[in-house]
């Protein structure tokens, strides 16, 4: 057999055209894993993992990345798969990839080769699906990814402004796969290759599956009908309470919801997290850790660029900020890669084209957390109606960096490495919690290069309360703590807060109250977002609902694009270009007496950002006096 193309050199990308197919001596594949992003073989996206994994398992398996969704032709590339179509969006929403917050088509797609935009159609995995399905009638169709497991039940759309259905019927697929997958696709293959029919395949836990008729039982909890949540917001944000509640392996439940009378659809329960082990296993899987050379003349992948030599150290997320989808996808347990599988990858990246020393980040989700929340988890599951950060820190809770200092000190001392960064973010109000100054001392003397980026994403506490972060004094505590260990190593190194605007329950006056916190502590944000409604979040629910969906209460949703330009213009007061957008929102807000305040000493587009850090640590230092004073 004639050595393949790309094994030459010791390459071997899965094939994405038939004549790497034919190379390998296949005249037929077992799955065609179809995907919105460019194919880069490297463990951070999503479809390079699935592959590999299947791969590993003794499945054929080949790659159609961005196929022309227009006809047929690109979905009959490598003939009739033997088991089945595998279909993704890619590493993100399509419709978030295409559309700005405001509705704008994107001019910049960072997964695709030289970022051009337009290589994936709206609503991506929909369309890929019913092309699969037109190519070849009989083929099961298998959807998985962010887009489906975040749409996987009635959801809120933002872009159409409604309730659509589960995307498992609008896709016509024949299972839908929620969560990471690696467990339910390597089962769902074995039962494929057994012979079982995907219709019949409802036994998987992390799945979703059409039934017509249900068995109720006591771990089965009947959602409210599809009829319900897209007439009644009232019924829409009970579901999503109940489905949010229900994201557990150990204590969730199997939800059903109606559409019509021979028409269910069936979310079993969440797989279990991969452990420590089955972890280390999937991301030593063979890689490339390169673009597919069929790229090289149409640029780079944008998204590559960054984690080409960044390490995957954890998943999962207890931090539960209302606006994130993780707690829907990922779940609220956290695991961890092996110390000697994280050096091990760190030692390769050394060894890497272009790598001139910088680990861009070691981290996940959220960097510093490397374990469960608590050992309680372990055994009964993450609890259903308490958060293990918010309001403040459970008593439960196992607040430990040692782990995670463990893992950076033994990466950063591997040859070739000049620093280690960790760009994932941290959770603040975690390390304030660590009754040890080590970990934020070894993050501020080797792994942050002059500004550490946080994310407090408001200051109100009413907005705060709605996002389930931690309240104003806790980044303001944290602010000093961080001044004061930077004096203590002889370093000057400052703060960059990302914030986001119009999240529901944020009024122009906590816009205002933003804008003068902003002002008095001199910080100039670098990034600010303007609430993104994205599938699945708590806080879509709120603003689509406009209730809290756990307390039934009504939460106020700033839902005029005028309001929302304020809400975003008072954060960057200082921008030339917001200034007219500023001074008529305190007149709304009646309070002009702050234009003089806000406006009165501008001072060009971004002002001196080392000088401004610096005054948060006067300003603390000054009202901390002020009250010793008054105690006195």
């Amino acid at each position: 057999m004639p050595v393949p193309f790309f094994a030459k050199g010791n390459r071997m990308f899965l094939p994405i055209t038939r004549e790497e197919m034919l190379e390998r001596g296949w005249d037929q594949v077992d799955f065609v894993l179809v995907t919105g992003d460019a194919y880069v073989d490297h463990h951070s996206f999503g479809t390079a993992i699935i592959g590999r994994l299947l791969e590993s398992r003794g499945f054929k398996v080949a790659v159609l990345p961005q196929p022309d969704y227009k006809s047929i032709t690109d979905f009959q590339r490598f003939g009739k798969p033997r088991l089945g179509f595998l279909i993704n969006s890619g590493t993100v929403d399509s419709m978030v990839n295409n559309y700005s917050v405001f509705k704008r088509k994107r001019k910049v797609d960072e997964y695709s080769p030289g970022g051009k935009a337009g290589n994936r159609p709206d609503r991506a995995v929909i369309v890929y699906s019913n092309r699969a399905r037109e190519a070849y009638k009989d083929v099961p169709i298998i959807i998985g990814g962010i887009e489906a497991s975040l749409r996987r039940l009635g959801h809120y759309d933002y872009w159409s402004d409604k309730v659509r259905r589960s995307i498992l019927l609008d896709a016509k697929a024949d299972l839908l796969i929620y969560g990471m997958g690696e467990r339910a696709i390597v089962e769902i293959a074995e039962a494929l290759e057994a012979g079982i029919e995907a219709k019949d395949i409802s036994w998987i836990k992390g799945t979703c599956y059409k039934a017509k008729e249900i068995d109720m039982d006591e771990d089965t909890v009947m959602l409210p009908s599809f009829d319900e949540i897209s007439n009644a917001k009232e019924a829409y944000a009970k579901s999503f309470a109940l489905a949010y509640r229900s994201n557990d392996y150990i204590n969730g439940k199997r939800l059903v919801e109606k559409y019509t009378d021979t028409i269910y659809v069936v979310q079993n329960q969440p797989q279990p997290p991969l452990e420590r082990e089955e972890l280390d296993d999937v991301y030593e899987l063979p890689f490339e850790n390169e673009v597919h050379p069929a790229y090289a003349e149409l640029g780079e992948i944008p998204a590559f660029r960054e984690i080409k030599f960044s390490i995957v150290s954890s998943r999962g997320c207890f931090g539960g900020c209302s606006f994130c989808a993780l707690t829907f996808h990922q779940g609220r347990q956290v695991r961890s890669r092996s110390k000697e599988s994280l050096v091990k990858e760190a030692e390769g990246l050394t060894k890497l084209k272009g790598f001139k020393g910088y680990i861009h980040d070691v981290g996940g989700p959220t960097a510093n957390f490397r374990a469960p929340a608590c050992k309680k988890q372990l055994k009964s599951g993450v609890c259903k109606h308490k958060d293990c950060l918010y309001p403040a820190p459970c008593k439960n809770m196992d607040v430990d960096h040692k782990d995670y200092l463990d893992v950076l000190r033994a990466v950063r001392g591997i040859k070739g490495v000049k620093k280690v960064f960790i760009r994932s973010g941290i959770r603040y109000d975690y390390l304030m919690a660590d009754k040890s100054d080590a970990f934020l001392k070894e993050l501020c003397q080797y792994h942050v290069s002059g500004t550490l980026k946080v994310a407090p994403e408001h200051i109100s506490d009413r907005v705060l309360y709605y996002m389930r972060k931690p309240e104003k004094k806790v980044f303001v505590d944290f602010a000093e703590k961080y001044r004061k260990m930077n004096q203590q190593l002889g370093l000057k190194q400052y703060l960059i807060p990302y914030l986001i605007s119009s999240h529901p329950g944020s009024r122009l006056e906590d816009a205002i109250e933003l804008a003068l916190f902003l002002k008095e502590y001199g910080f100039i944000p670098d990034q600010v977002q303007d609430f993104y409604p994205t599938p699945a979040t708590l806080s879509t629910c709120m603003y689509y609902t406009e209730l809290d969906p756990f307390t039934m209460e009504p939460v106020y949703v700033a839902k005029d694009m005028e309001e929302k330009k304020m809400q975003r213009a008072l954060i960057h007061y200082n921008k030339s270009e917001n200034r007219d957008t500023v001074i008529r929102a305190l007149q709304k807000a009646d309070r002009p007496d702050l234009i003089g305040v806000l406006l009165g000493n501008q001072r060009g587009n971004r002002g001196n950002r080392n000088e401004s850090n610096q005054r948060i640590h006067k300003n603390h230092a000054g009202r901390k006096k002020a009250a010793q004073k008054r105690k006195k």
